[in-house]
């Protein structure tokens, strides 16, 4: 099956203060800062990317960090819920640890036969830790307070509210090789059979709702993974061959990329495994140090003193 899309690649999101954000996703939630750069288009801005040990496709999430940005509100044509997968038994530690945290959370619920609890980040981007039905085998990055038997494992799915969610179903079905899995009232999951985990999208059917603001704690885009550039320009015909708008092929230095926008309105990224994060520096020392794409290279010391300290 290479010629498919092969779940979440990574999901970009926007935040305000880039020391929060830093301090909130590597100590509470404890994943790995994997990459410390910048914004390609506004380089006075860092890009950072969470993730596992590996900076594995799947596990990667990335902010934006804008001072003083506006908070966003969720809404129709949205990405409006991360869904993160946890262990067995893991939701009393979460608990505590949002109690203990000052985050703001809900009681745990269940949906599709999969207990989750719902947290919110200090942007108020909203997440959700879920204990899948099928035992999740990727190995996670370990911290001194978050040990294996409570971390995060990686994506377990992401939610899109539309106000209609035929064509944004099409798309996942015609296009990304989803099928139709189940539906609870007007949630609709989406599933891949490519790969194991990271492999769900759901659709909330809601015709009244108003349309979300993308600002301060929302969903930029999610982007979905292909293995190499080959496969990455077949999507690109397939998805151009629509219709739709789609940019040529741009790397991202730690992959190659194509940007749409799906008839709900939500930026789709499909993104390629290679080169990965391992390119710019050693797998051991990933997000030490604050890496430039060429063209802004020769802005490395005016940045290293404008941009934010993040300890």
């Amino acid at each position: 099956m290479e010629n498919t899309i092969n779940g979440i690649h990574h999901i970009t999101a926007i935040a305000g203060n880039a020391k929060k954000n830093y301090d909130f996703y590597t100590r509470v939630l404890g994943l790995r800062l994997v990459k410390k750069t910048v914004n390609f288009d506004d380089p006075g801005t860092y890009h950072l990317y969470y993730g596992d040990g590996n900076g594995t496709p799947g596990s990667i999430l990335t902010f934006f960090p804008w001072e003083g940005i506006t908070a966003g509100r969720r809404g129709a044509r949205q990405v409006t819920e991360i869904g993160y997968s946890v262990p067995e038994g893991s939701l009393d530690f979460w608990l505590k640890r949002f109690e203990d945290n000052n985050v703001i959370y809900n009681k745990p619920a269940e949906k599709f036969g999969e207990q989750y609890l719902t947290f919110l980040d200090p942007d108020g981007l909203k997440f959700e830790l879920i204990v899948p039905k099928k035992a999740d085998n990727r190995t996670p990055w370990e911290t001194a307070e978050v040990t294996a038997a409570n971390a995060t494992k990686g994506f377990h799915s992401i939610t899109i509210t539309s106000n209609k969610i035929e064509a944004t179903a099409k798309i996942l079905t015609g296009v990304l090789g989803y099928r139709l899995l189940e539906q609870h009232v007007n949630r609709y999951r989406f599933i891949t059979d490519a790969v194991d985990n990271a492999a769900i999208v759901d659709l909330v059917e809601v015709p009244g709702e108003v349309a979300g603001h993308v600002a301060g704690g929302s969903v930029h885009h999610v982007a979905f993974r292909v293995p190499n550039e080959k496969v990455l320009m077949e999507y690109r015909e397939k998805i151009a061959n629509l219709g739709l708008h789609i940019t040529d092929k741009i790397d991202r230095n730690y992959f190659y990329s194509l940007y749409f926008r799906e008839p709900g309105g939500v930026l789709f990224e499909i993104a390629t495994d290679n080169p990965g994060f391992a390119v710019d520096e050693p797998a051991e020392l990933l997000g030490t140090g604050l890496k430039l794409p060429a063209q802004y290279e020769n802005l490395r010391g005016e940045l290293e003193k404008t941009l934010p300290s993040l300890v």
